[in-house]
């Protein structure tokens, strides 16, 4: 079956109060999926982010983010004024999200619902207090006592709570209560309305694709409470750290800090944390992408204090026995294999022997720094079972990335389609096209990319913080133009997937 999907994160659907969420706009946006008989919807992480705003470094890799809560639902159930609502001021560019405002106006208006709730009183809550506890209670203490920390990451808190020691947790309990009890409301708001979307998007025959960083960051509850499933010294600080090594892309590497997993101590455990965290994950989702998913096979160790990931080297990950284990445990799940970067043969071996599906990006095709695996990336040489995306969160928009390369890649690009015509602010319809009609069975084009948008529209730069995750789409900008092109370009390759709501 052929398939196709659009990528549009949560953060960058249009709505008021600063930043896309569980609005009645993100029903729109189904309703548009299903208009244009996609299949997926793909979204970003949806944890707490942290600083720099990133969804691959959150609070915690089980809680939702606070900020997708919709406002006007509170509203709706009478836990806040509209009058309050419109006079928080959460920006003035509707195009970014304004991420210093959102942290100063959202948590205020949140605050106050659970104020009004009388949470406690309620049943469901109660029961769902009871059903996450396993990770929710200590998520919930995590950030209760960050805020009378002043937000100081954990390993500069007291010796007592950083430590978990049993009198100062006991006390922390009790001190911070009704705090405690305002980030579990946060969760149970969270888990409510984002149910009820992904109800909707299921029975309207859109499945979700949702993504899973492969590391936690260390200033998350996950690895306060956890600090045995890492590589951290008797004091609880990191021995190495993640990244990725100097390539032609970045001469230093990527240094991303987060801790690495005690793959050891995971296998003696069968596994047990991820299997847990891979269960929550498909409750979440129906489809999950691993990001990084070679590390899976090896993963890149930098010591920890290195300024750079120069000095790092590759170590073994737990490689197919993970995937077995889980198999065995979860049954059949459907995974995508974030398999892109420099890639041996041994990830190879391991996406092929998993019998995931692995990434294609078309930009990568056409890249002169690249010539070794260039050719991976063509259209031609698709594998059946892959993935293809013209960019992923992380790249260049795909009038950005024509817009910036060199001569001799645009020709070499323009010879592949055939085509030296078409002038080059239209040039991404046939790419899209191109990559629609590839074999891959599964085709994710940015939304973006269907607009033309240029970088401007980014999502995210590597390496850089405080221009990353805000470009929203604005109200009306999904037009009946747009989605007439993009049925068409879906019903031209084979890709259209079939929704009772058009047949009516």
């Amino acid at each position: 079956m052929r398939e196709s999907g659009i990528l549009l994160p949560v953060s960058a659907l249009p709505g008021k109060y600063g930043i896309g969420c569980f609005s009645r706009e993100a029903y729109e946006f189904v309703d548009r999926l299903v208009q244009t008989e996609q299949r997926y919807w793909q979204i970003l992480p949806l944890g707490p982010t942290s600083y720099g705003d990133s969804p691959y470094q959150s609070f915690s890799t089980y809680a939702g983010n606070p900020y997708f809560i919709c406002l006007e639902t509170l509203t709706e159930e009478g836990l806040l004024t509209r009058e309050e609502c419109d006079g928080a001021d959460f920006g003035r560019d509707e195009r970014y999200v304004d991420y210093g405002r959102i942290y100063q106006e959202r948590y205020v208006l949140l605050r106050k619902a659970y104020q009004r709730s009388q949470i406690g009183e309620n049943p469901e809550f109660i029961r769902f207090m009871e059903e996450n506890a396993w990770w929710l209670d200590d998520y919930a203490l995590f950030m209760a006592v960050k805020g009378r920390m002043k937000e100081a990451s954990w390993e500069q808190w007291p010796e007592d709570i950083r430590r978990r020691w049993g009198y100062s947790m006991d006390y922390y309990r009790r001190e911070l209560y009704f705090d405690i009890e305002f980030y579990k409301f946060l969760q149970f708001k969270f888990a409510e309305q984002w149910g009820r979307l992904k109800k909707y998007a299921n029975e309207n025959g859109i499945r979700i694709i949702g993504d899973i960083p492969i590391y936690v960051a260390f200033d998350s509850a996950d690895t306060w409470a956890h600090p045995e499933l890492f590589q951290l010294d008797e004091d609880n600080v990191p021995v190495a750290v993640a990244g990725c090594p100097p390539d032609g892309f970045a001469a230093d590497g990527q240094l991303w800090g987060n801790p690495l997993y005690l793959w050891d101590y995971h296998r003696q455990t069968g596994y047990d944390w991820w299997m847990r965290r891979l269960k929550h994950c498909f409750q979440m989702y129906d489809v999950a992408r691993i990001d990084h998913f070679r590390g899976f096979d090896e993963y890149f160790s930098i010591p920890c204090g290195e300024k750079t990931a120069r000095n790092g080297h590759w170590e073994k990950g737990p490689g197919l026995d993970f995937f077995q284990v889980m198999r065995q445990r979860l049954g059949e799940k459907e995974l995508i294999a974030e398999d892109l970067g420099y890639v041996t043969d041994s990830v190879r071996q391991l996406v092929q022997d998993s019998g995931f599906p692995g990434m294609k990006v078309l930009e990568f095709a056409f890249d002169s720094r690249d010539t070794g695996s260039a050719s991976d990336y063509l259209p031609h040489n698709y594998p059946v079972n892959s993935v293809v995306y013209t960019g992923t969160h992380d790249n260049e928009t795909l009038t950005g990335w024509f817009q910036g390369i060199l001569p001799e890649e645009r020709y070499l690009l323009r010879r592949y389609l055939g085509d030296f015509h078409t002038p080059g602010e239209e040039i991404y319809r046939k790419i899209i096209s191109l990559v629609m009609g590839s074999t891959a069975r599964m085709c994710i084009i940015p939304i973006q990319d269907y607009m033309g948008l240029d970088n401007r529209a980014r999502i995210n730069k590597p390496s850089t913080l405080g221009v990353n995750w805000k470009w929203r789409l604005l109200p009306g900008e999904f037009s009946d133009e747009l989605a007439e092109w993009i049925l068409e370009v879906t019903s031209i390759y084979g890709r259209r997937a079939w929704h009772p709501r058009n047949r009516e």
